[in-house]
């Protein structure tokens, strides 16, 4: 199974920042194109893209909230 997002899966205009990131786009950029959620380094956006289903990047956003890591530096 290949689950490499393509263009059609999540088209430029898709991705979004966290509005918590710093102006330098220190951050990961998201893109919603369902069933799949795209992740990104908004610093390489021309680099790879991770392609999750929701139900594990759920998981992602659950071990990043538990870590205990402040988050908002």
């Amino acid at each position: 199974m290949n689950n490499t997002p393509s263009d059609a899966q999540f088209p430029a205009m898709s991705w979004i920042k966290s509005s918590y990131s710093a102006a330098d786009n220190e951050c990961v950029e998201v893109a919603l194109a369902r069933p799949l959620v795209g992740v990104r380094d908004s610093k390489a956006m021309q680099g790879p893209e991770l392609a999750l289903t929701a139900n594990a990047f759920a998981a992602f956003l659950d071990g990043v909230k538990d870590s205990g890591l402040d988050w908002t530096v």
